[in-house]
Parts: structure tokens; C-alpha cells; sequence
């Protein structure tokens, strides 16, 4: 049964809270309570299939509620309210600020890719900020002969997404100070404000019949090879070296 928002993150939050209260009458420290309950809170978020903004905030709303709250603050020491502080900080790191948020590519968004964008066996395929694999995902799905590649700048999302995608290569690094002139195709799920950027580099880099993929953004002022939209609200631009501005 789905259970309408915002029911989740009121059963999650509760269940957190009966954790720091609860652990701490067997004998658990108080700051191992909150440790728990915050843990047991990111489990939840992770296994839960929701809009990434809907997880972030149902891991934030916890040690919120406690501050909020200020019957348990006096509990805790202070430095410990840095710990969620420092966890989004090694999710999503300050140099990647100006790149998108980690939004997953949906499973059958990429669905058609390979009918439009031909590659050879053992292509290069590099997805541009990786995230937790989705798109790796879809791609391999795609491109099954392909050597898979994915970069990412968070090292804590590079590490989970090499565990979950065992077919590919997944490094951590940044996406516009990395190469792209071995790749046959590049994908990116960015921000509108970067495809200008994403396509200057691949005029640059990338040689003559590579793709450059992006998901839901398109890159104003440059003309697209082709467009497809398998997921509603998700078009797929499909540029082709060398690119052709409008």
C-alpha cells in the first residue's frame, strides 16, 4: 500500500524519535541514541522509491525536530549537531553546488537511446555525475557491449555507486575537468544553466560522430540530432560532433 505524503515522513520521524528516547533507558549514551535514530532515518530514505527532494527532507526533519523541539538539545553535545551538517557536505560537496542536485535518471528514460544513437562494440560511454547509478543503469540497459564509465565529484556517491553498478567503471573526479575526448557518447542529467557549458566542451573534446546526451534539458542556441521522450516530462536531446549551432 503507498501511503500519501506526508504520512511517510511522520511514521519515519516517529519511529527516529521512539529510537533516541528509547535507547537511551537500556543504557545506550545519548549521542549513540541519535546516531541510531539518524541512521535508521538515511536507511529509510534510501530504501524508499520517492522524489530525491522528498528523501532530503525526511532525512533533514529529524535532527530538526529535535532542535525544534529543545527538550533533547541539552542531551547531546555540541559539535554533534555538525554531524548532519558534515554528511550533506560529503553528499553533495560545495564545488558541486553549481552542477545539479542528485536527481536519479528515471528506469525507462534512456528507453530508444541506442536505436538513435548508434555506437560500435566496446563504445566509451561515460554518464557525467553519476550520482547512485541510475543512469549507468539505463545505459548499460542500452549499450549491453559498451564499456560503462561514470563519474562523480561526491566521494561518498562514488563509493555506493561502484557497490551497485559492478559493470562499469565508476571514479570520483570532476565532470568539467575530465576528459571526454575518448568517449563515444556522453551523458548528462545537468541543470539548464550548464548545457551551454557541457556543449562547448564537447565541441572541444569530443571527435567527429560522438554523442552527447542530455536528459530533460536542452542547450539553447545549438541544434539537436534528434529528441526522444520515453518517460512523460523527460525528453532526451541527442547532439552529435561536430555540433551545429541554430
Amino acid at each position: 500500500m503507498k501511503l500519501a505524503w506526508p504520512l511517510p515522513a511522520l511514521l519515519t520521524w516517529g519511529a527516529a524519535w521512539a529510537l533516541f528516547a528509547g535507547l537511551p533507558v537500556l543504557g545506550l549514551p545519548a549521542l549513540t541514541a541519535f546516531g541510531v535514530a539518524l541512521a535508521g532515518v538515511a536507511a529509510v530514505a534510501w530504501w524508499w522509491q520517492a522524489p530525491r527532494w522528498r528523501k532530503l527532507i525526511v532525512v533533514a526533519g529529524f535532527p530538526l525536530s529535535i532542535v525544534a523541539s529543545g527538550s533533547a538539545v541539552g542531551a547531546l553535545p555540541a559539535w554533534a549537531w555538525l554531524l548532519p551538517l558534515a554528511l550533506l557536505l560529503a553528499v553533495y560537496p560545495m564545488q558541486a553546488w553549481q552542477d545539479a542536485p542528485v536527481f536519479p535518471t528515471p528506469a525507462k528514460a534512456l528507453a530508444g537511446l541506442a536505436a538513435q544513437a548508434s555506437l560500435p562494440l566496446q563504445a566509451r560511454v561515460l554518464d557525467a555525475g553519476c550520482g547512485l547509478g541510475a543512469g549507468l543503469r539505463a545505459l548499460h540497459a542500452e549499450y549491453p557491449a559498451a564499456r560503462i564509465e561514470g563519474l562523480e565529484w561526491s566521494w561518498p556517491l562514488a563509493l555506493l555507486c561502484a557497490l551497485r553498478c559492478r559493470f562499469a567503471r565508476v571514479r570520483r573526479g570532476d565532470i568539467w575537468a575530465a576528459d571526454w575526448s575518448g568517449y563515444d557518447l556522453v551523458y548528462l542529467f545537468q541543470r539548464p544553466e550548464s548545457m551551454g557549458r557541457a556543449l562547448d566542451k564537447a565541441s572541444r573534446e569530443l571527435r567527429p560522430g560522438a554523442w552527447l546526451v542530455s536528459l530533460e534539458f536542452a542547450a539553447t542556441g545549438w541544434a539537436p540530432q534528434a529528441r526522444l521522450q520515453a518517460v512523460e516530462g523527460k525528453p532526451v536531446w541527442l547532439y552529435r560532433a561536430p555540433f551545429r549551432q541554430r
